[in-house]
């Protein structure tokens, strides 16, 4: 029996590959520095495992609501007052399975068949083939240095049509680690909001900021929608938890979508991300974001001596794209073959979309500094031949 004709859009991430033959390599003795995978390699803070083990203890293991824990979405309320100056009703917080599950619940909200979501290119991969899911048409609008990697009104603008619904951003961005400014922020509501379409902002990097904190969209209007997640500042990754905050009159249907869809995000989870709040954590993960700008900061200065274009310094998550056309016309065979020949993983540019993506690669600092200069001594090597 045949798949549905969507299932041709959807592309396996090609780092997926790469990841399956560095286990493989590491099966037969192999030493790899991984730099490919975007999952910081600390653990959980230990307060939020322990918050996660009470609630197990206490039989703590039934559905939630479907918008999530009331408690949860207060806190994440709070989040917003203390972190960021904003009041948000704990009413337009939906709790959802991850980012990802965030993603979906958004994007059927608000796309129909064959309507155009603008997308950065390059830009996360995922974003796409949820547009394809619900059957909507993605453009990948082509970004560069010039605009930070990011999405402007005027980009926008040039690349709309009748069919535009939505536009999606991220802030910071994978994978260029960029910020949107809040007048383009602004820009970018007040074009969508003017011509019947809406926001969409991935903030889910928000914490993991190295030279000042990022402003949230929120600031900027009531009517955007913004996604977070528990997995990268907070560290719970496999806990499967994200957050959307949405428009008053919006939240209904995303409340009724995730009846359907998954009934709650998980129950322990939530229990668990209560502790994700408190003094003792912001300590841990303060503590951690000192660590990733360390790397960043040897990180960056030491690709670009090998010979990598890094034009910007991000300013946010943990990752550097880099132009490697000095080296290569393939960032995937590049890539493959620095792993085979150097025991380095890397990510090549063909998972973040088709702008110069044979050009570029990206790296990920989700390792420790040692592991790192292992790494970049490693491919001083390969490079020089």
């Amino acid at each position: 029996m045949s798949q549905a004709r969507r299932m041709a859009h959807i592309q396996p991430f090609h780092v997926m590959a790469l990841l399956a033959r560095a286990r493989a390599l590491e099966a037969q003795g192999r030493d790899v520095v991984h730099m490919e995978i975007g999952e910081p390699d600390l653990p959980t803070p230990a307060p939020i495992v322990a918050a996660g083990q009470r609630a197990l203890a206490a039989g703590l293991t039934r559905y939630t609501p479907a918008q999530g824990l009331p408690e949860l979405r207060a806190a994440i309320s709070g989040f917003y007052r203390d972190q960021y100056g904003v009041a948000v009703d704990p009413g337009r917080i939906v709790v959802t399975p991850g980012a990802s599950g965030a993603l979906h619940l958004v994007l059927a909200l608000l796309v129909d068949r064959d309507q155009q979501v603008l997308l950065t290119d390059p830009g996360y991969p995922c974003n796409r083939n949820f547009v394809y899911l619900v059957e909507g048409e993605p453009v990948g609008v082509p970004v560069d240095a010039a605009t930070g990697y990011q999405l402007t009104a005027a980009m926008a603008e040039q690349h709309w049509t009748e069919r535009t619904r939505v536009l999606m951003v991220a802030s910071p961005a994978n994978p260029t680690g960029t910020l949107l400014a809040p007048g383009e922020l602004a820009a970018l509501q007040q074009l969508a909001q003017g011509r019947g379409a809406r926001l969409v902002v991935d903030e889910i990097y928000h914490g993991l900021t190295y030279d000042g904190d990022a402003p949230t969209a929120l600031a900027v209007s009531d009517e955007l929608f913004v996604i977070n997640s528990f997995s990268k500042y907070f560290g719970m990754t496999g806990w499967r938890l994200g957050w959307i905050v949405a428009p008053p009159d919006q939240v209904e249907g995303l409340e009724r979508l995730a009846q359907n869809l998954y009934l709650a995000a998980p129950t322990l989870s939530q229990h668990a991300a209560l502790a994700a709040f408190t003094p003792e954590t912001r300590t841990i993960l303060e503590e951690r974001r000192a660590a990733f700008r360390e790397r960043r900061d040897y990180l960056l200065p030491a690709l670009r001596e090998l010979g990598f274009v890094i034009p910007l310094t991000p300013q946010g998550a943990f990752y550097l794209y880099a132009d490697c056309s000095r080296f290569t016309d393939d960032s995937f065979a590049f890539s493959r073959q620095l792993l085979e020949e150097a025991g380095v993983a890397i990510t090549p540019g063909l998972d973040f979309g088709e702008h110069r993506a044979s050009q570029h690669v990206r790296f990920a600092y989700t390792t420790d500094i040692p592991r790192l200069r292992e790494g970049v001594e490693r491919i001083r090597r390969f490079v020089a031949g």
